[in-house]
């Protein structure tokens, strides 16, 4: 059984969320306030976060941030805000992937299950499990290597930390090198399903990349964008 921290300030919607998800079969912790849910996330053991960005006296982007280096699940944010910036900064903090309030229950479990999905097999692949990823031991082209085993990547020797997105997303785009990848594909390759998601997901997780990556971002060498098509890492 799937262990769920959900850390949601309005109870009612809690309530709501805790519900569908244990029809699911999951096991829901329900937590209303930032700072108790930041004890429960680094106390105990859970399997995905469910977090709101606007809690009482410790926000999700806070949480996040101080959570991330700790334990190593998947963290879904949820927020009623709408500008990109704010999505992009929880993003960038570590979270996994993001829901805008309003959602439909069934939707959100749907969204927690191919973050799941996704997790346990990047995970699988460094237990030696037979996946998509674990094909070799290394990954490289160019400046920049992938251990496979490890998790680690390297440009020129220097080893760079990616997130778990982040992390999947380049390992996708060098094994399908020369290829271009539009939005659609990736998410649903690397997010677990199709585009009920927001796309911007994907843009902002590219821009992660070639800011860790690319010796000049805005004009990239490996992460290429083919303008009306998608995204090709590309063998210079």
């Amino acid at each position: 059984m799937k262990r769920i921290l959900i850390v949601e300030d309005d109870r009612a919607i809690a309530e709501i969320e805790r519900d569908f998800f244990e029809i699911e079969g999951f096991e829901v912790v329900l937590v209303t306030d930032g700072k108790e849910g930041y004890q429960k996330a680094i106390t105990e053991k859970f399997d995905l976060i469910l977090l709101d960005l606007m809690l009482p006296h410790m926000d999700g982007f806070e949480i996040c941030r101080n959570i991330r280096g700790k334990i190593d699940i998947p963290i879904l944010m949820v927020t009623a805000r709408t500008e990109d910036i704010d999505k992009i900064r929880g993003l960038g903090l570590g979270a996994d992937d993001y829901i805008s309030k309003p959602f439909s229950p069934t939707e959100l479990v749907a969204r927690v299950k191919a973050n799941l999905a996704q997790y346990e097999r990047v995970r699988n692949s460094v237990t030696g499990e037979k996946t998509d990823f674990n094909m070799r031991e290394l990954l490289q082209i160019g400046p920049i290597k992938v251990n496979l085993l490890t998790h680690r990547v390297y440009v020129n020797e220097q080893e760079i930390e990616l997130k778990n997105k982040e992390y999947e997303l380049l390992v996708y785009l060098m094994t399908n090198h020369d290829i271009v990848l539009n939005k659609e594909q990736l998410y649903e390759n690397i997010w677990g399903m199709d585009t009920v998601g927001d796309l911007k997901t994907v843009a902002v997780h590219i821009n992660r990349l070639r800011e860790k990556l690319e010796k000049d971002p805005q004009n990239p060498v490996w992460i290429q964008t083919v303008w009306g098509a998608g995204y090709r890492f590309h063998i210079s």
